[in-house]
């Protein structure tokens, strides 16, 4: 199976692969993955009908939409891991590079990759898997549900391990029709190790993006678990023992359960999306070339790093500080914001701490102009920020403050805004561009009390 047709494109490691590799060709990254740019304000009009639609019709859109993607089950065997890996690396210019990152995803990661001249190897994809007839609120029969499937997709994949992730809270959509298979590298991939040998430079660098979020999952098989839930909005807690809020959320979506009731966890591992596995550093320190670990407790640790990283850059050579782009989720554009001279700052979703991280950097620095690509996922979900508390924080701009194409109305349903946002952020005026940033230049700020390199 050509892994284009069974890694998801909505995923966030493939919407920052496919950001990244644009940014290193100077291309801009078409909007929703393969969208061509001419088309894109049709794709913005037929998206803007959706959002006027009824909710549960547009729901129902929405998960279709993503249904589309997945993959077959009786196909899962024909997935070959070095095939997706070639896949990765096709993306990148084929030169030689200061640094090649490898390992977690992260939207903060990507910026620094971009004014580094660096591309990143993701260790996570999504492999979006089709299945139907399991109520998305009883996560004991998703388990069964993706036993069989994980067991054929792990017997032609040894170098893999399966994360099969349930999250009936924040994904309620597209689970409606298909599984979240996560797959890791527990090894380094033949296409990967070549990759690097052959387009690292000679004093060149392998950093690693390490974060060390973890969550409880429930042991399937030696190289399969079952994560039920997942970082967002509601805790640890909510998933499996439920709660005032949880009971609501289900209510309103008119769900028989008053809470969930998912297999006993037996571990903890990497967190599904954004965690790093560890045994992948065994094959890296053996290649021969230096290795540096870059970690972090949590994929927002990075942002306020990575953003004080780009003012003092944009200081440097005499560049203006006032503008700060700010983006949600697989919405964030490197290219643009080096091309606007736009101080990055990434948030990884629409819910739980994310406004708070926002607000504290706000409340250390301040810009002229703010604008925000806010991600929309369809679903009322726990721990939603509203729409107020995203206009407030983009309100407190000096000058000027927005949500980059969005429909305030429309939120958490806005698809024509995951368009928009691209289109409105093309129209800000360009600034000088900037020579690439040195290694040594990144080393001394990422040195702090949540990251560490």
């Amino acid at each position: 199976m050509r892994p284009s047709r069974a890694v998801a494109s909505f995923d966030s490691s493939t919407g920052m692969l496919r950001a990244l590799s644009h940014c290193l060709a100077g291309q801009d990254a078409p909007a929703l993955g393969a969208a061509p740019r001419a088309a894109v304000p049709v794709i913005s009009a037929l998206l803007g009908g959706v959002n006027r639609l009824p909710r549960s019709l547009a729901d129902q859109v929405y998960a279709v939409s993503g249904v589309g993607e997945a993959v077959p089950p009786g196909r899962l065997a024909d997935i070959d891991a070095d095939d997706l890996a070639e896949w990765i690396v096709d993306h990148y210019p084929r030169r030689r590079y200061p640094v090649v990152f490898i390992g977690s995803s992260n939207g903060a990661l990507m910026h620094l990759a971009a004014a580094l001249d660096a591309p990143w190897l993701p260790q996570t994809l999504l492999i979006p898997v089709r299945r139907s007839g399991v109520d998305r609120d009883d996560p004991a029969a998703e388990l069964e549900a993706g036993r069989h499937p994980g067991r054929e997709l792990l017997r032609m994949n040894p170098e893999l391990v399966l994360h099969h992730m349930h999250d009936p809270n924040q994904d309620r959509l597209m689970i409606a029709g298909m599984s979240y298979f996560r797959v890791k590298w527990r090894r380094l991939p033949v296409a990967y190790r070549r990759f690097i040998r052959e387009h690292l430079a000679p004093d060149g660098v392998v950093v690693t993006s390490e974060c060390t979020l973890d969550w409880p999952v429930t042991r399937v098989d030696e190289r399969h678990v079952f994560q039920f839930g997942a970082l967002g909005g509601a805790d640890e807690q909510e998933y499996f023992t439920g709660g005032p809020r949880v009971r609501e959320f289900l209510r309103s979506y008119g769900s028989e359960h008053g809470s969930w009731n998912p297999p006993q966890p037996d571990e903890r591992r990497p967190e599904a999306e954004w965690g790093f596995e560890p045994e992948l550093l065994d094959d890296l320190d053996a290649l021969g070339f230096p290795v540096r670990r870059l970690r972090f407790g949590h994929p927002e640790d990075l942002s306020p790093a990575v953003a004080e990283l780009h003012r003092d850059w944009y200081a440097a050579h005499g560049m203006p500080v006032d503008r700060l782009l700010v983006e949600t989720f697989l919405l964030l554009e490197p290219h643009w914001a080096l091309r606007t001279g736009s101080v990055p700052f990434w948030l990884t979703f629409n819910a739980g701490r994310s406004p708070e991280t926002l607000r504290e950097h706000l409340d250390a620095v301040s810009y002229d102009e703010i604008r925000m690509m806010l991600f929309s996922h369809g679903t009322e979900s726990i721990g939603l920020a509203p729409i107020e508390t995203w206009q407030h924080l983009v309100g407190r701009a000096r000058r000027f403050g927005t949500l980059l194409g969005a429909d305030p109305a429309a939120y958490p349903r806005d698809f024509a805004g995951l368009v928009r946002a691209h289109r409105a952020l093309t129209r800000v005026p360009p600034r000088d561009e900037l020579p690439k940033m040195l290694f040594h230049e990144a080393e001394s700020l990422l040195r702090g009390p949540n990251v560490r390199l």
